[in-house]
């Protein structure tokens, strides 16, 4: 019998400290634990081929730093991806506040373990509220699906209704996020999911479509200004209009760097707000480093429904000072548990403080600069890559993204990605297959931290390579 593993920093990992433990809950062996919680159709038949384990911390960091070795970084290759996770500037300043041990081990806890963290946040909710011009704002969630899927469910508790029209342009890792938190697939009062076509020639939402789907059913509209596509959505106010006429709740989801040239949700009298803060001063930790923000008008029938915690800013006994607390945390399932109106977990709370710190730092003018910069620079990447044979931009109006066709070219984006890869550059995101119609098409994306001879190297690579 293989010898057990006894762990140096896990004392329930010595055979006689197992042993006590199970018969101190009645089990005989750890698998029988597993039995009573998860169905047998879910449970492994024999035992895992693992390796041994490694119990140095310097060889656990080789063997890591081995498996990363074969990677190709972003300070190694030209990126041109986007998609999600976005390579924007981090200003020094952001690492240096994440790295402080107030806010970097302080994960959880009520106000005695407090050290700022509850004031870093509440700074980031208003921030985030002056960012989207609404009101009211929460502890982040895992990711912009995330806070989508949440977005919907108060959509649909608020007005007691069973679907949800999305763009089809939107990204499918999202509405894949948004669908299970729906999950209208395994429960009869789950919520319906109805997608709504988008002008082939702008990349716009199609409000004949959405005329003509949207009905007294519809708990609201999630929509996307810029969409997954980086289509700017030039008619807000139009389908927020629509949505109220029909008395649902009209929910925007934003790339909240755009919003320093492109009209905030606030503006268009969109209801909820959801999107991504990993643009506003977070890395891209290897595809993580997700924050999902979530905002909306301060009237109860929206407040009431949030499932993540809020903090608020009060009066103390002492003159001049100020606390900071949790805002109706009863609703929340920390408090009502199972009979809470929705659930939330692990939050991304450490992301939300480093977002406060990128938006101090900008402030209006350095959005707005920075926003006007992404929009000259993505624009004369699109004109320069028009200028190759075979490459054409399918629309005009959009922000830091925009898919590029290869058609005429007569190539697959598979195809061109490798060529690009050769040569030290990270190609656009392939969306030919989740977007069939828009033919061999690849999602690129051009940010702060590309200079005009990155873009020239770019195009005089594509002509090179086609």
């Amino acid at each position: 019998m293989k010898k057990p593993n006894v762990h140096p920093y896990i004392p329930n990992s010595v055979p006689e400290v197992k042993e006590e433990m199970l018969r101190e809950v009645g089990a005989r062996d750890a698998d029988e634990l597993y039995r009573q919680m998860i169905p047998e159709r879910l449970l492994l038949k024999s035992p895992m081929d693992l390796p041994d384990p490694l119990t140095s911390e310097l060889d656990l960091r080789r063997h890591v730093e081995g498996l990363m070795a074969g990677d190709g970084s972003c300070s190694e290759y030209l990126s041109f991806l986007g998609g999600g996770c976005w390579n924007h500037y981090v200003p020094e300043v952001c690492d240096v506040i994440a790295s402080r041990s107030e806010f970097l081990t302080a994960y959880a806890g009520g106000v005695y373990s407090d050290l700022g963290r509850y004031q870093a946040i509440y700074e980031f909710q208003s921030l985030i509220g002056e960012l989207v011009d609404m009101d009211v704002s929460c502890i982040p969630t895992y990711d912009w699906g995330a806070a989508a899927g949440n977005a919907v469910r108060m959509a649909s508790r608020i007005t007691g209704r069973k679907e949800i029209l999305v763009p089809k342009t939107i990204s499918p890792a999202r509405l894949s996020i948004i669908s299970n938190f729906c999950d209208s697939a395994n429960k009869p009062d789950g919520i319906i999911i109805k997608s709504v076509g988008y002008d082939r020639e702008t990349g716009a939402l199609d409000l004949g479509d959405l005329e003509d789907k949207i009905s007294d059913s519809t708990a609201g509209i999630y929509f996307e200004n810029p969409s997954y596509l980086g289509v700017i959505e030039p008619r807000c106010e139009e389908i927020t209009g629509m949505t109220h006429d029909h008395g649902a709740i009209a929910v925007a989801g934003v790339d909240p760097i755009s919003l320093g040239v492109l009209s905030p949700p606030g503006e268009y009298d969109a209801d909820i707000c959801c999107g991504e803060a990993q643009p506003l001063g977070i890395h891209m930790y290897a595809g993580g480093g997700s924050c999902g923000f979530l905002a909306s008008k301060d009237e109860e029938r929206f407040v009431g429904e949030y499932p993540a915690r809020m903090l608020s800013i009060t009066d103390t006994e002492v003159e001049g000072e100020y606390a900071y607390g949790q805002v109706r945390y009863e609703r929340t399932s920390y408090i009502a548990r199972e009979s809470a109106k929705d659930w939330v977990g692990t939050t991304t709370g450490l992301w939300a403080i480093v977002s406060a710190v990128y938006m101090s730092l900008m402030g209006p003018r350095g959005m707005r600069e920075l926003g006007e910069g992404l929009l000259q620079r993505s624009h004369y990447a699109a004109r320069l890559l028009e200028e190759v044979e075979g490459v054409s931009v399918p629309f005009r109006a959009f922000f830091k993204e925009f898919p590029v066709n290869f058609d005429a070219a007569g190539v697959k984006v598979s195809e061109v990605n490798s060529r690009l890869l050769e040569e030290g550059i990270f190609g656009g995101q392939d969306v030919s297959e989740e977007f069939p119609e828009l033919g061999q098409c690849g999602l690129y994306c051009v940010t702060e931290k590309h200079t005009k001879a990155d873009l020239q190297r770019l195009a005089d690579t594509l002509r090179e390579a086609l």
